[in-house]
């Protein structure tokens, strides 16, 4: 779960209740640390304890809004932005060359029998093809 210093950080970056029609949102932390296990333990949404988290659906519904509506790109910005301006990120990036080819069988794709040379190329006989 979150420590009090994490989620210091996290609630105030996260949309509030405040002059949003309809019902208002559960307990916000209780619904983001359903999001964290649920992707720590990689269980299917449905298989979220509902004792500690709450009902699956409004922590699915959350993450769905949170997702589409931009919240969680603002919230990675935000977090990475303090944690730069406090030295605690190193912007050193590793580059590596190598190129691996893969043999044009390889791939998981289809392509129509002409770009593939004929039936020859397809082991189909003469007889069997139509």
């Amino acid at each position: 779960m979150l420590s009090d210093e994490q989620w210091a950080r996290i609630e105030p970056l996260l949309p509030s209740n405040v002059g949003r029609r309809g019902h208002p949102f559960a307990d916000n932390r209780r619904v983001v640390e359903g999001m964290a296990y649920r992707y720590r333990t990689g269980i299917p949404w449905r298989d979220l304890p509902r004792e500690v988290f709450g009902p699956w659906q409004t922590v699915w519904k959350r993450h769905r809004r949170y997702a589409g509506d931009g919240t969680w790109d603002r919230v990675l910005a935000q977090l990475v932005a303090q944690a730069d301006a406090a030295g605690e990120v190193q912007w050193q990036v590793s580059v590596d060359a190598t190129i691996t080819r893969a043999h044009q069988h390889a791939t998981n794709t289809s392509r129509p029998e002409q770009d593939t040379g004929g039936w020859v190329e397809l082991q189909e006989s003469a007889a069997g093809r139509v």
